[in-house]
Parts: C-alpha cells; sequence; structure tokens
C-alpha cells in the first residue's frame, strides 16, 4: 500500500472505507425476542446499511450516524428495564474480510468527533482500543512520521481523555472500566476510534456494556455535567 492518497481519486464513502460496527444484544428477560426486535426496529437507520443475523446486527455508514444508531438501539432496549449486555465493535479502514484491500494509494481518512446527547441512562462497560497498521506505515499516533510507531501511546491518551470526561472507572484485566450516561460512554470510546484513525487506517474498538444489573454497585462517578456521566 503506498503512502499517499492520488489527488485525482473520488473521496471514499465511509461503506468504501470500512467504516462499521458489530452490535450484539442480550435480555436477561424471558420476553427477550420482542424486547430486542422493537428496539432495532424502533432507532433511526437512515442512511445506514443493516444486516441483522442470528448472531448479531452490522451497521455501516458514517461514524456519526452508526453511533447515534447503537445508542438508540441500547437505550430503547434498556427501557424494559430488564438487565441488557451489549457487544459493540466499531472497525474503520478495513472493508475486508480476511484482506483489507482498499484502493492504491489510500491512507488514514479522518472523520469528525462524535456528540450524542445525554441518554439518562447509566451504563457500565469494559472498552478496548486496538490501533491496527501502525508499525507498518511507520507513523506514530501525534501525526508524524518516519519513526516506529507506539501504539501504547494513543490508548494511553485515550484512557486519559476518559479520565477527564469523568467516565473512567479504574482498569482489569485487558479492558478499561467506563461509568456513566450511555451516551458519555460511548462517545469516549468513539471519539478515541475515529482520533487514532485520523493517522491509522485500521482501528477497532470494542465494547461489553451492562445495563439495568441487578449486581450492587456503589453509586455513580461525578464529573462535569457536560460528559453526560452517570444518571
Amino acid at each position: 500500500m503506498t503512502t499517499a492518497t492520488p489527488a485525482d481519486a473520488a473521496p471514499l464513502t465511509p461503506q468504501q472505507y470500512g467504516v462499521g460496527a458489530r452490535l450484539t444484544l442480550s435480555v436477561y428477560d424471558s420476553d427477550y425476542v420482542r424486547i430486542i426486535l422493537d428496539a432495532l426496529e424502533s432507532a433511526d437507520a437512515t442512511g445506514l446499511d443493516i444486516d441483522t443475523g442470528d448472531i448479531s446486527t452490522f451497521v455501516g455508514g458514517p461514524e456519526r450516524r452508526i453511533v447515534g444508531y447503537v445508542r438508540e438501539v441500547i437505550a430503547a432496549a434498556a427501557a424494559s428495564g430488564a438487565h441488557v449486555s451489549a457487544s459493540v465493535l466499531l472497525s474503520r479502514g478495513c472493508p475486508g474480510e480476511l484482506q483489507c484491500e482498499l484502493p492504491a494509494g489510500t491512507t488514514a481518512l479522518g472523520a469528525d468527533d462524535v456528540s450524542l446527547a445525554p441518554s439518562g441512562v447509566r451504563a457500565r462497560a469494559h472498552w478496548s482500543l486496538y490501533p491496527l497498521l501502525d508499525a507498518d506505515h511507520g507513523t506514530d499516533h501525534g501525526g508524524e512520521s518516519g519513526g516506529e510507531a507506539d501504539h501504547m501511546a494513543a490508548i494511553g491518551r485515550a484512557i486519559d481523555h476518559a479520565r477527564e470526561t469523568g467516565v473512567y472507572d479504574g482498569s482489569d484485566h485487558y479492558a478499561t472500566r467506563l461509568d456513566g450516561d450511555l451516551s458519555a460512554v460511548l462517545e469516549t470510546a468513539a471519539n478515541a476510534w475515529i482520533a487514532v484513525g485520523r493517522t491509522v487506517q485500521h482501528v477497532t474498538t470494542h465494547l461489553t456494556i451492562s445495563l439495568n444489573s441487578p449486581t450492587s454497585i456503589r453509586p455513580t462517578l461525578s464529573g462535569p455535567p457536560a460528559a453526560g456521566a452517570g444518571r
């Protein structure tokens, strides 16, 4: 893959660039089928490619619309009052399956940050961020080229930002804990994914989100009102 995008090349659409999500809902209620299907049906799918199968739902399209759709689906399921677990995988920069084939000369494409209105639903999550292909391109995540990339630096900055927004709740094996309004949790993870993706072509991030859990937990974290942390 070359290091410059041809000047005469048409801009890639999000679908062509491989921007998408995999969403799996698990609802711990005897009426889980209705709750899941109603949640999927209630969300605005305008401008998105949606494909629901027996395991998960694929969502393709612009980052802002994908994250907004995921938020609507999860919030709708949580509104049932049932304990809900959502697995969310966000990926950009790899439209293929085993091989990520983009037009020759394609480099990392930027995107605007995501902003979500508070949902009023408290969410706790395990979050992981995976910058990929960084060493192959000799680009660090500060946007400078020529040296070997340090993917942990990008992950560290993302975690620092989670602290700043008030949703950081500690670290566990292989994951960072987030706690706050569902919108703030998704926004934090999505904007880290987008930020790294401005300099690294292929980036994925994964969240396992729990809502309405019967497990006793301490009061929510406090944080800046604008961050939507805690309900």
